[in-house]
């Protein structure tokens, strides 16, 4: 039965390679992420991952914490400016940027804030196509989860070894966290 397999998924894994880039670590758990919602489709597993990912990284640098919610809940489709708000920044996290995101978005610059969209590697084109075709193109930051997350592993971890092992214990710790007080899924962990 399909539910039973997707509730007895093993959790994900990611794994610091030395022979790797950070980014291509981050983008190989993308990959599980993506090659396992396409085994279960209509499952949102690969913006699950990315959203408690943004939240897990915005929890290690920030002094208060953002505040969460589950991944089911869109920010696109709720009444919500975005998924994280801090001071006059909204960031949308999505791995499937279109319009609606991009409308929100304008809301946002005409609302006085900074949008930042947030979403896959593959997925950065697309969202700056629409950006430019709603006229925001130069308004909103687009950033892949690989830079977004690979750049904080070195800068929290001082650039060196053990620094960046740490943080990336630590940035798994927190996603754990917050994957087990707002999923169901234990296999997102």
């Amino acid at each position: 039965d399909r539910v039973n397999d997707f509730f007895a998924a093993k959790p994900l894994t990611f794994k610091l390679d030395a022979a790797k880039s950070l980014r291509a670590v981050v983008r190989g758990l993308v990959q599980m992420a993506e090659k396992r919602q396409s085994q279960n489709r209509g499952s949102t597993i690969v913006g699950t991952i990315l959203q408690h990912l943004v939240g897990a990284k915005l929890s290690l640098i920030l002094p208060v914490v953002p505040s969460m919610h589950g991944a089911a809940v869109a920010d696109a489709v709720s009444d919500r400016d975005g998924d994280f708000i801090l001071e006059d920044v909204v960031i949308h996290v999505t791995s499937a940027p279109g319009e609606a995101v991009i409308r929100k978005c304008g809301r946002n610059i005409d609302d006085g804030k900074r949008p930042i969209l947030i979403t896959t590697y593959k997925r950065v084109p697309v969202a700056e196509g629409l950006a430019e075709s709603a006229g925001i193109g130069e308004r909103i930051d687009i950033f892949d989860i690989e830079q977004f997350i690979a750049s904080n592993l070195y800068e929290l971890g001082n650039f060196g070894q053990i620094g960046r092992k740490d943080t990336a214990r630590k940035l798994i710790e927190e996603y754990n966290r917050i994957v087990e007080t707002y999923e169901t899924d234990p296999s997102l962990r």
